[in-house]
C-alpha cells in the first residue's frame, strides 16, 4: 500500500497518533503502557494523556521515566501521568509491579504491552529464559495474567470495554521454522537473533488470539489485538553505526525518510487500536497502518496458541 493510500479505516501508514485519536474524549480511562520511557512508548503515553487517559508508564529506568513524565506534563498541564518501575525481563519485577498496581485500587481499562528488545546476542534473563522471549513475550504474558482480574472488574463497573494491545512486528512472519521452539527456548547452539526476535513477536500475536478465545468463552467485555507499528526510524538507526563521513549515511537517511515512519506515525496504530471507536468489539485481529491486516498462518494457528498458553503458564508458576 502506498504511504498515502488510506485503508478502510480512513488512515494510512503516514497517519500520526494524534490524527487517529482526534476528537476522542477518553477521560475516565486508565492505561498501563510498558516501555514508555522512549520511542513509540513515549509517544503512545503522551497521546493517551492528551486524550484524557490516566497513564501509568511501566519503565525499567525510573530516571528516564520521570523525565518523560515531566515533559508530558509541561506540554499538557492537565495530563495525569505516573511512572512505576517495571523490568519485563524479571518475573519478580513484573509480580511486584502488578501487586503494587492492583493494591492501589485504581481501575484498568487499557493495557498496552509495548516494551521490547530486538536482535540481541544470546543471553538469559534473571529467570534463566532466553532474553528476547522473556522480555518481549513472557514478561507481558505474566503481567497481563496478573492484571486480568482488575481489568474484568473495571469493565464490569464502568460498562466500558477493556482493551489489551500487544505490539508485535511483521517479523512475526520469520521465526524459527517450527514457530515456537518449545523444547529449545534456551538452546544457545541453535540461537539466531533475528529468528528469536520473530519467535517472541509471533508469541505476542498468539497471546492476543488466545486471550480473545478465552474472553469470548467467558463473556468478558475485554478485547485483545496485536499490531505491527511499522519500521520506525529511531529504532533502526540506533543499531546502525554509520560514521558521519560515510558516503552512505546521507543516502540511507534520505531513503529512511521515505520508507520508515517517524515516532508520531509509529505510535499511530497502537493509539488507534487502544482508543478509536472503529475498533469497538473487534478482537483477535492483527493491525498494521491503522487497518486490519493479515497475520501469518502460524499466528492464526489456534492449537499453537493453546500450546503456547500452557507452556507459558508452566514457566510462570
Amino acid at each position: 500500500m502506498d504511504r498515502l493510500t488510506k485503508g478502510p479505516s480512513g488512515f494510512s501508514s503516514s497517519s500520526t497518533a494524534e490524527e487517529v485519536t482526534h476528537g476522542i474524549d477518553a477521560s475516565g480511562l486508565t492505561a498501563i503502557v510498558t516501555g514508555a520511557s522512549s520511542g513509540i512508548g513515549t509517544e503512545t503515553a503522551r497521546v493517551l494523556a492528551l486524550r484524557g487517559v490516566r497513564v501509568i508508564m511501566g519503565v525499567r529506568n525510573m530516571a528516564a521515566g520521570r523525565d518523560v513524565k515531566e515533559a508530558i506534563v509541561r506540554e499538557i498541564p492537565s495530563a495525569k501521568v505516573d511512572a512505576m518501575e517495571l523490568d519485563l525481563s524479571s518475573l519478580t519485577s513484573v509480580r511486584k509491579f502488578a501487586s503494587d498496581f492492583n493494591s492501589s485500587g485504581r481501575p484498568l481499562n487499557l493495557l498496552i504491552n509495548n516494551a521490547g528488545i530486538m536482535a540481541t546476542p544470546f543471553m538469559l534473563s534473571k529467570d534463566n529464559i532466553e532474553l528476547q522471549f522473556a522480555t518481549n513475550y513472557l514478561g507481558h504474558f505474566l503481567l497481563t495474567n496478573l492484571l486480568l482480574d482488575t481489568m474484568k472488574k473495571s469493565a464490569r463497573k464502568s460498562s466500558r470495554e477493556g482493551r489489551i494491545v500487544n505490539v508485535s512486528s511483521e517479523l512475526h512472519r520469520y521465526p524459527y521454522p517450527e514457530g515456537i521452539r518449545f523444547d529449545k527456548i534456551n538452546d544457545q547452539s541453535g540461537y539466531k537473533k533475528f529468528q528469536a526476535y520473530g519467535q517472541s513477536k509471533l508469541a505476542n500475536v498468539l497471546h492476543a488470539n488466545e486471550l480473545t478465545r478465552r474472553f469470548k468463552e467467558d463473556g468478558v467485555n475485554i478485547t485483545a489485538n496485536s499490531l505491527h507499528p511499522g519500521a520506525v526510524a529511531t529504532n533502526l538507526f540506533r543499531s546502525m553505526s554509520l560514521a558521519d563521513g560515510n558516503p552512505l549515511k546521507g543516502f540511507l537517511e534520505s531513503l529512511a525518510s521515505l520508507v520508515l515512519k517517524n515516532v508520531q506515525q509509529g505510535a499511530a496504530t497502537t493509539c488507534y487500536v487502544a482508543l478509536n471507536p472503529q475498533v469497538k468489539g473487534v478482537s483477535g485481529e492483527y493491525f498494521a497502518d491503522c487497518n486490519v491486516a493479515k497475520a501469518s498462518s502460524k499466528a492464526k494457528d489456534a492449537e499453537l496458541a493453546k500450546k503456547l498458553w500452557d507452556f507459558s503458564m508452566n514457566w510462570i508458576k
